[in-house]
């Protein structure tokens, strides 16, 4: 019988592709995004590799609509056997110059948006006893970035939750993992990246910071490379909590858990070409 996942965010980049990798190994494929004629495209591909799929045009923050998509998966396919947790958005600047309500907008879709789809799916998990949750969080989860205060405050968050989470429903069989990417080559930092105003303190150095970032992006893991190591997770029987898909998150997590502040601080700030 055909294993069913359910993706968030399934329309572009590594939501996407991760689709249709599962697809090809016989996966039912179930998902949503706000991008409909991306949507429809990916049904042409999925119809190509005569799987099975349900597809849905609806946005994270939409609860009723989540509800009701989760209620038509579970009526056509019987049961879930796995959720990712994909949709995402950035969030660049000075913290002193941040618009506050947009950043709760930001956490609402990265945080509160990833509950919605988590507490929609698990009880029937619950009931199966048996189940997957992988939830997409970042390097910036546990090692923040200037300039990225609410954005890492968000991975911080998502990190912090789903690790809580995961103590509570292993005793009925699910299972939990986390994928913390640093970059990726897509263009999702670059919709985030806005600099201030010129007369701004912050000016330069957040100049820099977006020239070094957009110079790494293009070195960077793209979304079939990362997708195929997300795929791995997804499909191991005991996937591990913490999974990085790319060298510079590894590196970076790595640092963070054996060297003194002060010199992490030196080699993040000379990477990202900020330091004063």
């Amino acid at each position: 019988m055909s294993k069913v996942v359910v993706i968030s965010g399934i329309a572009q980049g590594m939501g996407r592709e991760v689709s249709l990798m599962l697809a090809a190994q016989g996966y039912t494929i179930c998902g949503f995004d706000i991008e409909k004629k991306y949507l429809d495209s990916l049904s042409d591909e999925l119809n190509k590799l005569n799987a099975k799929h349900h597809l849905e045009s609806l946005s994270i923050t939409d609860s009723d609509k989540i509800l009701k998509f989760r209620d038509a998966v579970l009526k056509k396919f019987g049961a879930v056997d796995t959720v990712v947790s994909n949709v995402g958005i950035g969030f660049f600047g000075p913290f002193e110059e941040l618009n506050l309500v947009k950043a709760l907008q930001c956490f609402d879709i990265n945080v509160i948006g990833c509950a919605r789809l988590l507490q929609a799916f698990v009880p029937s998990m619950r009931k199966a006893k048996s189940g997957k949750i992988v939830v997409m969080s970042s390097l910036v989860g546990q090692v923040p970035f200037p300039f990225e205060s609410i954005y890492s405050a968000t991975k911080f968050a998502i990190e912090g939750m789903v690790s809580s989470m995961r103590y509570e429903v292993k005793t009925f069989g699910i299972q939990v993992a986390m994928i913390q990417p640093a970059q990726v080559s897509t263009n999702f930092a670059a919709k985030a990246q806005q600099l201030p105003e010129t007369n701004s303190p912050y000016y330069d150095r957040c100049v820099r910071f977006i020239n070094r970032d957009n110079e790494l992006i293009k070195k960077a893991t793209n979304p079939k490379q990362a997708a195929e190591r997300i795929v791995k997770v997804i499909t191991a029987k005991k996937p591990k909590l913490f999974n990085q898909v790319d060298f510079m998150s590894t590196f970076f997590l790595g640092l963070n858990r054996f060297l003194p502040q002060k010199l992490k601080d030196k080699i993040l700030l000379d990477h990202m070409n900020i330091n004063v």
